[in-house]
C-alpha cells in the first residue's frame, strides 16, 4: 500500500488598493518566504491552495472590488479549489466583525498591523533580520519604501486612520538600510510614500524630519531617482524643497494632495488651510524650483460644494495649471466628521463634475506637453508593451503620471535601463520620443 503524500502549501495573496497596500504585501511575502513557505503575489498558477487577500476599504469602489475578490475565493474554496483564505489590509480592519457575520467562510480576517499573527497560522515566526528586505512584486528598477504608517490627521471625509491606526515613522537608519539593500539589488528609483509624508519624523524625533531623511538617501550609492508622494500642504516643511533643489537625485516632482479650490469646503474638510495658502504655497516652491512638477488629487461633491463652491475650484485649476492632476468623487464613508453632513449630490452630479474639471485639465496637459516637443528628457524604462518601450521622466510617476513612447522598430531600449529621449510628439498624457545619442 503506498504511503499517501502530503501536498505542500503554496500561498497566493492578492494585492487590493494602493501603493501602500502592495508594500505590506512584499513584505508578508518576504516573511513567508524567508520562513521557508511557498508564496507568490497575484500568481496565475491553479495549484495555490492557501489565498490571502489584502484589501481596501478607501472608498465604495473599492471596498466592492475587495469583497468580490473574497467572494470569488470563497468560492473556490466551496468547491475544493482551494483549502483556505485569509483576509487582511485596510477593509478587514474597518469592518471585521460585519465581515465575519457575512462571509463566514473565511478562515480569519487580520487587520492592518497583524503581520506577526498571519505568520504564525503558517506557524512560522517573524523574521527582525529581514526588516528592510523586501521582495518586490514588480520589475526590480523602482520600488516603493513606506516612510511611515497612519495617520494623525482630521481629514472630514478620509477613514484612514481608522484602518491604519495613528501616525508612526520609521527610523531613519532603518529606511537607509532598506535603500542600500534596493540598491544592491538594482533599484535606480525609489518612490517614498505614507499617509502624510511631512509628518515624518515628528514622532520620533519631535520635529518634521522628511528633509534630513531625504538628503540621507540620496547619499545611497546606485539609487538615481527619489520621488515624493502624499505631502500634506498645512505646515509644509519647506526644507524639503531645499533639498530637492540642492540634491540631483531627488527628482523635481512632488505629489500634495489638495483636495478642493474653495476656502468654504477645504474648512468642512477639515484640512487647516485656505485656497489662498495652498496658492500660496504653490506660488513659493515653484519660485525655489521652476521647472518641478506638481501633482495634486481633488475632490469633487464633499458636502457643502455648490455650484459656486465648486466653480471655484475650477478657477483654481486654471489658475495653478498643475502639471498633473486626479480627481476622485466623494464617498460618503461611515464613521467619518463628514458622514454627519447631507451628501446631496448623486453619483451621476459628482462624476459630471470630476469630468469637468478632467476636461479642464486634459487642455492644460495639452498645452505642458507641447512645450515639451524638441526637448531632451533623461527617461527610465519602465517595460515594452505594443511596439513602443514605456518610460518616465523625472516629472512622472509610475502608473498615475505621462508616459514617454518610444518606437521599438527603430530603437532597443531596456527595461530598467536610462536613456536620453528627444520628444517629437505629444498628447494630453502622452510624449513621444526617439533615442539621442
Amino acid at each position: 500500500m503506498k504511503a499517501r503524500t502530503l501536498k505542500k502549501d503554496k500561498v497566493n495573496i492578492i494585492t487590493m488598493g494602493c501603493s501602500k497596500n502592495l508594500v505590506d504585501s512584499e513584505v508578508l511575502l518576504t516573511q513567508l518566504k524567508g520562513n521557508g513557505i511557498n508564496a507568490s503575489h497575484e500568481s496565475n498558477s491553479d495549484d495555490n491552495n492557501i489565498i490571502i487577500i489584502n484589501t481596501c476599504g478607501f472608498i465604495d469602489n473599492a471596498k466592492q472590488e475587495s469583497i468580490d475578490t473574497i467572494l470569488q475565493y470563497v468560492d473556490a474554496k466551496e468547491q475544493g479549489l482551494v483549502d483556505k483564505v485569509y483576509v487582511t489590509g485596510c477593509l478587514s480592519q474597518r469592518y471585521k466583525d460585519d465581515l465575519e457575520k457575512e462571509i463566514p467562510q473565511v478562515d480569519a480576517f487580520f487587520g492592518t498591523r497583524d503581520l506577526p499573527a498571519i505568520l504564525k497560522k503558517f506557524k512560522a515566526d517573524y523574521k527582525h533580520e529581514l526588516v528592510g528586505e523586501r521582495l518586490l512584486t514588480h520589475s526590480a528598477h523602482y520600488a516603493y519604501m513606506k516612510i511611515s504608517e497612519g495617520c494623525d490627521r482630521p481629514c472630514s471625509f478620509c477613514a484612514i486612520p481608522l484602518m491604519r491606526g495613528g501616525h508612526i515613522s520609521r527610523p531613519i537608519e532603518e529606511l537607509v538600510k532598506e535603500a542600500q539593500h534596493k540598491a544592491a539589488n538594482g533599484t535606480k528609483e525609489l518612490l517614498l510614500i505614507a499617509q502624510d509624508s511631512t509628518y515624518y519624523g515628528l514622532d520620533l524625533y519631535k520635529k518634521r524630519n522628511l528633509a534630513e531623511l531625504m538628503d540621507r538617501l540620496a547619499d545611497v550609492e546606485g539609487i538615481d531617482w527619489i520621488r515624493l508622494h502624499y505631502a500634506y500642504p498645512t505646515g509644509f516643511p519647506m526644507d524639503v524643497i531645499q533639498v530637492m533643489k540642492d540634491r540631483p537625485n531627488i527628482c523635481k516632482y512632488l505629489d500634495i494632495p489638495l483636495q478642493h479650490g474653495s476656502t468654504d469646503v477645504l474648512k468642512a474638510m477639515r484640512r487647516g488651510t485656505t485656497r489662498e495658502k495652498q496658492e500660496e504655497l504653490i506660488h513659493s516652491i515653484r519660485d525655489m524650483i521652476p521647472e518641478i512638477a506638481i501633482r495634486t488629487t481633488l475632490i469633487a461633491g464633499h458636502p457643502g460644494e455648490g455650484e459656486k463652491e465648486f466653480q471655484e475650484m475650477v478657477d483654481f485649476v486654471e489658475r495653478m495649471k498643475f502639471e498633473r492632476l486626479g480627481v476622485f468623487t466623494y464617498s460618503h464613508e461611515e464613521n467619518t466628521h463628514a458622514f454627519s453632513m447631507e451628501d446631496k449630490l448623486s453619483q451621476e452630479e459628482k462624476q459630471d463634475r470630476a469630468n469637468h474639471l478632467m476636461e479642464v485639465q486634459e487642455q492644460i496637459s495639452y498645452d505642458l506637453n507641447q512645450e515639451k516637443i524638441g526637448k531632451t528628457y533623461k527617461v527610465l524604462i519602465d517595460k515594452k508593451e505594443g511596439g513602443h518601450f514605456v518610460g518616465r521622466t523625472e516629472f512622472d510617476s509610475v502608473e498615475v503620471d505621462n508616459e514617454v513612447l518610444i518606437d521599438a522598430s527603430k530603437y532597443y531600449c531596456r527595461v530598467g535601463d536610462f536613456v536620453q529621449a528627444k520628444i517629437t510628439d505629444a498628447t494630453e498624457f502622452d510624449l513621444y520620443g526617439d533615442v539621442a545619442g
